[in-house]
């Protein structure tokens, strides 16, 4: 920023270099930010991309995997058998009691 200032008839101009280098980067922040904000889209496409194909890819490999016959389950061998399996638990519901004031 330039201000002229007359002294004893002679104009005094005084010149101040930091306004110069502070207005270049306020007017450039925002074309780094603008560039950061377009380099993490980029990259997130990417991934993105990359995931979908790789998704792709596994999902057709498990389709056209050839099955295996199924293992018989312990009820169609019958209560008899000789099979080890082990004990199912199961977990019901509990009701928590809260005391009302």
């Amino acid at each position: 920023m330039t201000t002229a200032t007359p002294l004893g008839g002679t104009p005094f101009f005084s010149l101040n270099v930091t306004t110069r280098g502070e207005d270049f980067l306020y007017k450039s922040s925002g074309a780094i930010v603008a560039a950061i904000v377009v380099v993490v889209i980029v990259i997130f496409t990417v991934v993105l991309i990359l995931l979908k194909t790789y998704n792709r890819k596994m999902r057709t490999r498990r389709e056209l995997e050839p099955k295996g016959p199924k293992p018989a389950s312990p009820a169609a061998l019958g209560p008899n058998s000789n099979s080890q399996h082990p004990a199912t638990v199961t977990f019901g519901p509990v009701d928590v009691h809260m005391e009302t004031r």
